[in-house]
C-alpha cells in the first residue's frame, strides 16, 4: 500500500512490518573516544577536527564513563568566562548519566528512547559497562529507510500454469 505526497509515492507502514533490527546490527563500532583525564581544549579540538557533535568518554579499560558533547563545551566556555578557569579535564565536564542501550535493544525501543530523552547519540554498552558502539538518530533513520527500500518478497507461482487448465483445443501452439 502506498500514499502519495506531492510528487513522491511513499509506502504506508504497517506497524507489524517494522524491521526487527537490533542495536548490534546497526551500531557504529569505529568510534572516536576520549579519556576522562584529557584536557578539555584538546577534546574540543577533536570534536571540531572530526566534525562530530560529541564523543563517548571511556576509561583505560574501555568502560564507559560519560559523553563529552557540544553542551559540555558550552559548560567549559561558561566556566572560562565566569571562573577565569584556563582549562580543565574532560571528566569534570561530561554528562555522566546519559541514556544508554545494550546490543540487543530493538529499533523501535531505540527510536522511542530518542523521542523521550534529550540526546543525539546512544552509547551501546555490554553487561560490564564497556562501550561496544554508538547509535545516532541518523543511524535509526538509515535503518528504517533501508528497510523501506528493501525488495519485498512476493508470492511466486506454485508451478501451475494457466495453460494447464485449458483444453488442448484452446491452447496456443
Amino acid at each position: 500500500m502506498t500514499k502519495t505526497m506531492g510528487t513522491a509515492t511513499l509506502p504506508t507502514l504497517d506497524p507489524s512490518a517494522m524491521p526487527t533490527v537490533t542495536a548490534r546490527e546497526m551500531m557504529v563500532r569505529n568510534l572516536i573516544t576520549l579519556a576522562p583525564e584529557m584536557d578539555a581544549l584538546e577534546a574540543l579540538d577533536v570534536l571540531l577536527r572530526n566534525r562530530i557533535s560529541g564523543a563517548p568518554v571511556v576509561d583505560h579499560n574501555g568502560v564507559f564513563v560519560g559523553i563529552f558533547s557540544e553542551k559540555s563545551c558550552m559548560r567549559f566556555v561558561v566556566s572560562i568566562a565566569y571562573d577565569g578557569m584556563p582549562s580543565t579535564d574532560v571528566g569534570s565536564l561530561i554528562e555522566v548519566d546519559p541514556p544508554t542501550i545494550c546490543e540487543e535493544t530493538d529499533l523501535l525501543t531505540i527510536a522511542q528512547t530518542f523521542l523521550t530523552e534529550s540526546c543525539r547519540r546512544l552509547p551501546v554498552l555490554d553487561a560490564s559497562g564497556r562501550l561496544r558502539g554508538q547509535i545516532s538518530r541518523r543511524d535509526v533513520m538509515r535503518a528504517v529507510r533501508g528497510h523501506l527500500n528493501a525488495p519485498k518478497k512476493t508470492a511466486t507461482a506454485s508451478g501451475l500454469f494457466f495453460s494447464a487448465i485449458l483444453s488442448s483445443e484452446e491452447r496456443r501452439v
